[in-house]
């Protein structure tokens, strides 16, 4: 079953409570999403580092309920 863009959305949250989070359903079938991720957290780091907390977040659901996630992050 798809992950809900709102279900996402929590997950990073709650991993990364100060950020910004926006979802985007890309193929409008609930199961290629792209999430727009804007932290504090990621102050200094190199975009790799940034992309592997939110997948921390999402807690191993990448390529089981979350089938495709692009990741665009950046700090405020």
């Amino acid at each position: 079953m798809p992950m809900a863009a709102d279900d996402i959305s929590r997950l990073i949250r709650e991993a990364l409570p100060d950020a910004q989070v926006e979802i985007e359903d890309l193929a409008g079938d609930g199961d290629h999403y792209r999430a727009t991720v804007v932290s504090p957290a990621f102050a200094g780091l190199p975009r790799v580092k940034q992309h592997q907390l939110v997948y921390n977040a999402l807690g191993g659901r990448m390529g089981g309920e979350l089938h495709a996630l692009a990741l665009i992050t950046r700090a405020p």
